[in-house]
Formats: structure tokens, C-alpha cells, sequence
């Protein structure tokens, strides 16, 4: 749906920008601070539930090595793209920074999954650098250009009170996900709200409490019908809702006129493309230097394709866009340089059949 959303606005925009903008800007807010609610509880959903014990991210300790990794990821490509946006004689661009560290969790999930098979080692190591990719895409919004004028003291308590609301849910044994979503995760959109943090992440801190079934059926894959804990019970009632949010979403903020193609444009998907496999290889490198190991059948080949895999920005990139920048030019800018990195998806398939690595690796024999 997100995809369609965006063919959509790209259509609309371009066609009769007047009555796409009309439309758009109205919404904006109820979609982008409240639909897309739903779209970072569906995903936080499966963090959850990969964390559980047998899940693919469990346990944590074997994060250490993605998570130093991740700082290369994302670091590198902030510094090519602020140098980058000079080069092009646009340093105006040198704002969207954190938008480098954006990675499209799905997108980027199913195209690794693709070359390389559900089992291979590589599939938690890309989540686990994903995931904390995004984290400190987050971070780094809060701390260097927040939605509003922080005002942490006073969002601080409410968020106290919503984890509370939901500590005493879950002590209580409470099963049905309804007082979860709208008591803890109501004062926990008015605690981000209040403290000038982005109220779209509302449930993020809330879903860990939710009860979960014992074992995890796999990243990605649908809850069954007969499901009854409070979890996939969850995920069964808000997955449309959620898609819908996703087309919405595409429609709002992925309508870019295609004069926006400007030089500055090529800046965020340089940096991406070039930045992230070379950023993933420096950082495992320090990883491995001090220590850490690499997962069994993960080397440089593989993590040059993981490296173009977390290229791909699309939602969580049009996110932190919409998040940095007004509408307007930089935006659009920035936007347009957003649905480039999807070139990153062929890009990555090409990768392994030239480096015969996952489903390519057969052409050696």
C-alpha cells in the first residue's frame, strides 16, 4: 500500500499540484502524527516478539557486533551527504542529515531474505543493524533538530505515568489490547507531544508489555486467525488499518514534483548507495578488531550486499523528511532523493550474483 501511495501522490502532484496539496496538507498531521501510530506498533510488534526466546534477535548479546556496525552505517553517510549537499552547491540540504540513517525495515528485509534464504545467518544481522540504524536516526532527530521546542520536564512525567498504565495492565493480566492502546498509549502520545518528540512513536515504548505467545512464527509472518494472545491479537485487528495508514502515508508525503530533481537531489542517494556497504565494512572491521565475531557464513561479500540492503530509506526515510523539513522545496528535494534509493534493491541483487553469494553462491560449482 505504501508503494501505491506513493505512485499516487506522484501522479496527483504532478499532474495538478494545486488540488494535491489542497488535499494533503489538512491531513498531514492526522496521518503522519496519528495513523502512523499503528505502522510503528505493527513493526515494534515484531521487534518484540523476534526478542523473545527463540526468536531470530534473541538473546541481545549476540547484538553487539550489528549494533558497532550500525554506527559506521549510519555515520558514514551523514558525512558523504553533508559534504556531498556542498559539492552540489546546495548546503541548505545539510539539515537532512539524519535521514541518511534511515533503513526500510521491510523493504529491505524481504530483498535480503530473497538473495540469501529465511535461514541464513545474515537475515538477524541486517534487523539488528536496521533497527539500530533507525534508533539513532531517531536520536538524532530528538537531539539536533526536534519536531518542537523540547520540553522534556514536562513530558517526562506523563511518559512515567503511561509506562505505569501499562505495568500495572500487565500485572494485572489484563488480555484485551484495547486498555493498553488507549491508557498507556494515549499518555504516551501526550507525554511525546508535550515534550516536543515525535507522538508517532507513541507505542513503541508501550508494545513490550503487551502479553506474547511463547514462541515467535518469524519476522514478517501474519499472526494466525486463532491467535489469542494480547500481541498477535493486536496484529490481527491493526494490520489493514495499518496498510492504510502506509497508503496514506505514500499519499501525504511522497507527492514530489518532478522539477524537485535538482543536483542537490543525487546527494542522499550518493551517500546512501556509496556510503552504506563501505560504512557496514569499516564497521564491522572495528567490531572485529576488538574483538567481536562475526556470524557463521557473514563475510565481506555478504556484507557488501547487507550494506546496499540498508540503503534502501522509502517509508522510514519519507518519515524522518516529513519529521526535518516544511513543505516546500528542501523537502521535496530530499523526498525525491528518498525514492532513489530504491535503486538500491536491484542494485543489491546484482551485487550478489557479481559476488555469487546466498542463492547466487550455486554458480560456483
Amino acid at each position: 500500500m505504501l508503494p501505491l501511495g506513493a505512485l499516487v501522490a506522484l501522479a496527483w502532484v504532478n499532474a495538478a499540484p494545486e488540488s494535491y496539496f489542497r488535499f494533503t496538507l489538512p491531513v498531514a498531521f492526522a496521518v503522519n502524527d496519528i495513523a502512523m501510530v499503528f505502522f510503528f506498533a505493527v513493526i515494534t510488534k515484531e521487534v518484540v516478539e523476534a526478542t523473545a526466546p527463540g526468536g531470530v534477535l534473541h538473546p541481545w548479546r549476540r547484538a553487539l557486533l550489528p549494533v558497532v556496525a550500525a554506527v559506521g552505517v549510519a555515520a558514514l553517510p551523514a558525512l558523504l551527504h553533508t559534504g556531498l549537499v556542498d559539492a552540489f552547491d546546495e548546503p541548505m540540504l545539510a539539515i537532512a542529515w539524519p535521514v541518511t540513517f534511515a533503513t526500510d525495515l521491510a523493504v529491505g528485509y524481504f530483498i535480503t531474505r530473497l538473495i540469501f534464504g529465511a535461514r541464513h545467518q545474515v537475515i538477524p544481522f541486517f534487523l539488528l543493524i536496521g533497527i539500530a540504524s533507525n534508533a539513532f536516526g531517531f536520536l538524532a532527530i530528538a537531539a539536533f533538530h526536534p519536531v518542537r521546542d523540547l520540553h522534556l520536564g514536562i513530558g517526562a512525567p506523563v511518559m512515567a505515568l503511561a509506562l505505569s498504565i501499562s505495568v500495572g495492565l500487565r500485572r494485572a493480566r489484563v488480555r484485551s489490547f484495547w486498555p493498553y492502546i488507549l491508557g498507556g498509549g494515549g499518555a504516551s502520545w501526550f507525554a511525546l507531544f508535550l515534550a516536543g518528540l515525535d507522538p508517532a512513536l507513541a507505542l513503541v515504548p508501550i508494545m513490550p508489555f503487551l502479553p506474547h505467545a511463547a514462541r515467535d512464527p518469524g519476522f514478517f509472518v501474519d499472526a494466525p486467525p486463532d491467535a489469542m494472545d494480547t500481541l498477535n491479537r493486536f496484529e490481527i485487528w491493526w494490520r489493514y488499518p495499518a496498510q492504510v495508514a502506509l497508503f496514506f502515508f505514500g499519499l501525504v508525503n511522497a507527492g514530489v514534483p518532478f522539477r524537485a530533481l535538482e543536483p542537490g537531489t543525487w546527494a542522499l542517494p550518493i551517500a546512501l548507495l556509496a556510503g552504506k556497504p563501505l560504512g557496514m565494512l569499516m564497521g564491522t572491521g572495528i567490531a572485529v578488531a576488538v574483538g567481536l565475531r562475526l556470524p557463521n557464513r557473514v563475510r565481506a561479500r555478504e556484507l557488501i550486499v547487507v550494506g546496499l540492503s540498508t540503503a534502501i530509506g522509502f517509508s522510514v526515510g519519507l518519515f524522518f523528511s516529513s519529521v526535518l523539513l516544511p513543505p516546500g522545496q528542501l523537502r521535496s528535494e530530499i523526498s525525491m532523493g528518498v525514492l532513489i534509493t530504491l535503486a538500491a534493491t536491484p542494485l543489491a541483487v546484482i551485487s550478489a550474483k557479481m559476488l555469487r553469494v546466498g542463492r547466487f553462491a550455486q554458480s560456483q560449482h
